[in-house]
């Protein structure tokens, strides 16, 4: 069956498609034909182990054209598979190797703790797990679940080991693991459930490089059996950078001293495009309209790195400057003295700004001339707090250095129409998901009719929802767990539904692929409201009008 014949092309929300292929090696294939076509208004090109996603920007590239380009992709993909010609499945991106004699090599030291339990449950001694895994040439089929993490594969005699039925809270960085029939090295420090055969201390994420994923996808692999590592494993993710980090916008003195930081204060702008097809997501500010409309009212570039704080903070300024507060609602005052949000003020040295308990929203945006100066990753200044990429989190007396941002004067009224956060039940806005289908028409029909609350447990990763009700999202006849769909790319706003059958909206921290399947993905322009929901403000979702499935 034809690759063409055998796709189908879902929406992905507003600003994506995703194409069900029928294996890995359809997805390989036609993933390799959309990266060497790539045209303008494509932001991203996301392989998995049965889909491709196409990432598009609207004002540059509508969805009807975006889905030409990816129809036609894939006749020209089909054809070629149908012809015998392999060069679009076995060519890498540009600057990697393309055989097994060329292969980036990886030093692996055989010692995890689940080696021997794995070479158990395969049937083979584990000498001889740890011979075939060296033997086998591996390819980077696709990256996700961090920013780095390969997922390869091989075409040699290989096993399919299952996932630890726990999965373990912290795994340590470089370690080597196996999935299914997948291989793959933890490039930072997170929880996981492969089983962990080995590490190694290969420079599997360095995001400050031109490179910053060692492995992406195409790479040919050869694992090497070392008895020792020549450094401990590390990587350069915001867990290991220093507090105070330099600037690509140029180094100044501090500016602002962090007196309280609160619950969380991270530096964000409107984050990372681009990045998805090497396990980077968007990140960024989660109310991206306070922090343009920030950096707007005191003259910086619209995309200026600003502070984004969660429910209240303290801040001195060592200089003076013009600032503005966006956002959430709530008290604020300059040496005592209230402040009105949505203004340009102008602080001198020595002022303090204190943003109270936020009364209304949770989140407060703080736009400073000239943006925030941190070094860039992935061109961007933003906290992931999920992957690991960025300034870590601002703590009580850290600096903060201003950048040159600013490119006009500070404007006598600014023109944008403010509207505070919610305080009551939302209409979300919502386009059909890719796996709606998995869901039973009753449920489908209660997941647009029920109230849903946001849960404490909620942050930058994940709204979390439930039904006030106890009311669930349940399977289809044709789906009904235990089955599991294969790890495929997610956006901001996928709404995933896990066994529990309530939904989680993912945000910007959010992993680039998930296995849960997806009801719906909320609209771009509705996205923001969730930065400013509290635990227990309702949504309900709305099909949004002018977007066919």
């Amino acid at each position: 069956m034809s690759t063409a014949a055998a796709a189908t092309i879902h929406r992905l929300g507003d600003r994506a498609l995703i194409v069900d292929v029928p294996d890995l090696e359809s997805a390989l294939a036609l993933h390799s034909v959309l990266e060497s076509e790539r045209t303008e208004g494509i932001d991203d090109l996301v392989p998995a182990a049965r889909t491709v996603a196409v990432l598009f920007d609207p004002p540059r590239k509508s969805a009807d054209a975006a889905r030409t380009w990816l129809e036609r992709a894939m006749e020209r993909s089909a054809s070629a598979r149908g012809s015998g010609s392999g060069d679009e499945q076995d060519a890498g991106p540009p600057g990697h190797p393309a055989n097994g004699a060329d292969a980036i090599a990886i030093d692996v030291v055989y010692d995890g703790p689940d080696l021997d339990g794995v070479a158990a449950l395969v049937g083979v001694s584990t000498g001889e797990l740890v011979s075939r895994h060296t033997a086998a040439t591996w390819r980077v089929a696709f990256n996700g679940f961090a920013p780095g993490f390969g997922y390869l594969v091989t075409d040699d005699d290989w096993f399919d080991v299952p996932r630890r039925s726990s999965p373990r809270t912290e795994v340590p960085a470089g370690s080597v693991g196996l999935a299914g029939a997948f291989s793959g090295a933890y490039p930072r420090r997170g929880p996981g459930g492969w089983q962990l055969i080995g590490r190694t201390d290969a420079p599997l994420w360095r995001p400050r490089d031109s490179r910053p994923a060692l492995l992406t996808p195409g790479a040919t692999v050869r694992f090497r059996a070392v008895d020792a590592l020549a450094t401990e494993p590390r990587t350069d993710s915001a867990e290991s950078q220093p507090a105070q980090a330099s600037s690509s916008d140029g180094p100044g003195s501090a500016a602002i001293t962090v007196l309280k930081s609160g619950p969380l204060l991270l530096v964000e702008d409107l984050g990372r495009p681009g990045g998805a097809s090497i396990g980077a997501g968007r990140s960024g500010v989660l109310d991206r309209a306070a922090l343009t409309l920030g950096n707007r009212l005191v003259g910086n570039d619209e995309g200026a790195a600003g502070l984004e704080v969660l429910l209240q903070a303290a801040l001195r300024f060592e200089q003076a400057t013009w600032f503005a507060v966006t956002g959430a609602r709530g008290a604020l005052s300059l040496n005592g003295h209230p402040i009105e949000p949505d203004v340009a003020v102008r602080a001198s040295a020595g002022d303090v700004l204190r943003l109270g308990y936020a009364e209304r929203g949770v989140r407060y945006v703080v736009a400073l001339r000239g943006g925030v100066a941190v070094a860039r990753e992935l061109g961007s200044a933003s906290t992931d707090i999920g992957a690991g990429i960025g300034r870590p989190p601002l703590s009580d007396g850290d600096p903060i250095v201003l950048g040159g941002a600013a490119s006009r004067e500070i404007p006598a009224v600014d023109a944008l129409t403010v509207w505070p956060p919610p305080q009551d039940e939302v209409d979300v806005h919502v386009v059909a998901g890719p796996r709606q289908d998995w869901f039973s028409p009753a449920s489908i029909d209660r997941f647009y009719d029920t109230g849903w609350e946001l849960t404490p447990e909620s942050n930058r990763v994940g709204a979390r929802l439930r039904s006030s009700a106890g009311e669930a999202l349940e399977r289809s006849d044709d789906h009904a767990l235990p089955a599991e769909l294969p790890s495929e790319p997610m956006v901001p706003g996928a709404i995933q539904v896990p066994p529990s059958g309530q939904p989680t909206v993912l945000l910007a921290d959010a992993p680039v692929t998930g296995g849960y399947p997806v009801i719906a993905v909320v609209a771009d322009a509705d996205l923001d409201l969730f930065a400013q929901l509290r635990p227990g403000q309702r949504v309900r979702f709305r099909h949004a009008r002018g977007i066919p499935a």
